[in-house]
């Protein structure tokens, strides 16, 4: 009976370790994921997304949430953009010289009364945490993404 025994454990041991049949992938039937609403190419053709590289970055006073950057995107000039990250990086100094992926032709809004950001840095964000979207040093200021 014992022998009956450790024989059908070794097999089921041994069947449960071979893969599982896996069904041919059809991208027609993947459901997407997605959080927001479907948009049209010609909408994401709009959106002008460009390399950045972080020259400054300090906390806004009066504000728990915003860091206030510096950028050199290519414009010939610096621009500015405030983001909301301030939890994520509490040494913002750290991001100093990184090189970003910003949106360059978003309207600039008021921000606090009295600064203007010039854009929006992009992130990903997954599980609470959030991380900048960083491309590499090689390339140049100002490079257009898409």
């Amino acid at each position: 009976r014992s022998e009956m025994c450790i024989r059908d454990s070794i097999k089921e041991q041994m069947t449960s370790n071979q893969p599982q049949a896996t069904k041919e992938w059809n991208p027609d039937e993947v459901e997407l994921k997605s959080s927001k609403n479907q948009i049209k190419f010609d909408d994401f053709d709009k959106v002008e997304i460009r390399v950045a590289e972080v020259k400054e970055v300090e906390r806004v006073e009066g504000s728990d949430k915003l860091l206030r950057f510096r950028l050199d995107a290519g414009d010939g000039e610096d621009r500015q953009i405030l983001s909301g990250i301030a939890k994520f990086y509490p040494n913002e100094q750290e991001l100093i010289g990184k090189k970003l992926q910003i949106v360059a032709n978003l309207k600039p809004r008021k921000m606090m009364k009295k600064y203007v950001s010039q854009g929006m840095i992009l992130s990903a964000e997954s599980e609470g945490n959030l991380t900048l979207l960083t491309v590499d040093k090689s390339v140049p200021n100002g490079s257009i993404i898409g």
